[in-house]
This record gives structure tokens, sequence and C-alpha cells, in this order.
């Protein structure tokens, strides 16, 4: 998406799921969003190279708005609002 990572936003709740493998980021973002008030924005970080697809779709599944995503060596951030 952007090529600089958007800067965090008072009142974003940050979910670090780096470590977990497939289907858990999915699962533990998906547990998150729909704990979110609407409007909140969820920043998740994870390790996971299967979150690249995963985390997109679980964003078009729930109706979530995918605002960022940063794509670099080992890590993979998202910014998903709710």
């Amino acid at each position: 998406m952007s090529a600089k990572p958007a800067p965090p936003e008072r009142g974003d709740v940050h979910l670090d799921l780096r470590g977990l493998k497939c289907p858990l980021p999915a699962l533990h973002t998906r547990k998150a969003l729909t704990r979110l008030a609407p409007g909140t924005a969820l920043v998740v970080t994870c390790t996971d190279p299967m979150a690249v697809i995963d985390i997109p779709h679980l964003a078009q599944e729930t109706g979530a708005a995918l605002e960022d995503k940063q794509i670099e060596p080992g890590l993979l951030t998202f910014r998903l609002r709710r």
C-alpha cells in the first residue's frame, strides 16, 4: 500500500502476533476486531508470511477497512479500521 507507515494514532489498538503461525494471526485478529468500537483502528504486527493473504481477506470478509499494509523482511504490519 503506502511506502511509509502511517503514524500511530491515539486510541489505536496494537496486536503483536510475532512468532504465531497460520491460522493464529487471522484468528486473533478476527477476535480483536469483534471487540473494537466502530471507528477504532487495529494495528497488527506479525511474522507469518501467510498473513499477507489472510489479513486482507479477513478485512474484506468482516467489512473492516484495510488502511495500511507494510511488508518488510520478516515483519508484516497491517492497520485495519472497524
